[in-house]
């Protein structure tokens, strides 16, 4: 699947992560990042070393990781992108996240901030009627 010209910084970004580059995962990102986790607040930091020390775990666990951008699209200097990302962790499991990030980019530059909304792949645990009755506390 060919990505579209206004995803620059994520083909960048996507091209770092499949190549097991540390230094050019960092580079994606301005030195003053900022990346909010919604869903899990507690998650969200500044900085780019926090960038470092997370793909560095990453990379070292994920040995194989691929990283997919599956869909992108882009107004102005906001940039969403639907991420697939697979490989095997070291004890040999499958690792498997999708979601999407919002990024804020200065032009085509740096990754200025992110809200982070990639969970890992549930393979098994309740269908769409329970998980909604488990959400809104109505039993399981």
């Amino acid at each position: 699947m060919s990505t579209p010209d206004h995803a620059e910084p994520i083909v960048r970004l996507r091209d770092a992560i499949n190549s097991h580059d540390l230094d050019a995962v960092v580079g994606c990102f301005a030195e003053d990042y900022r990346n909010e986790t919604p869903a899990h607040p507690a998650r969200s930091f500044t900085g780019r070393e926090q960038v470092r020390r997370n793909w560095t775990q990453i990379l070292a666990g994920i040995p194989d990781l691929h990283a997919e951008i599956v869909r992108s699209a882009r107004s102005g200097d906001d940039l969403w992108a639907e991420w697939s990302w697979n490989g095997s962790r070291g004890d040999g499991a499958a690792f498997a996240m999708r979601g999407v990030t919002i990024l804020g980019v200065d032009g085509a530059a740096a990754i200025a901030w992110t809200r982070f909304y990639m969970e890992p792949v549930d393979q098994g645990g309740p269908d769409a009627g329970a998980a909604v009755k488990v959400a809104v506390g109505a039993g399981s």
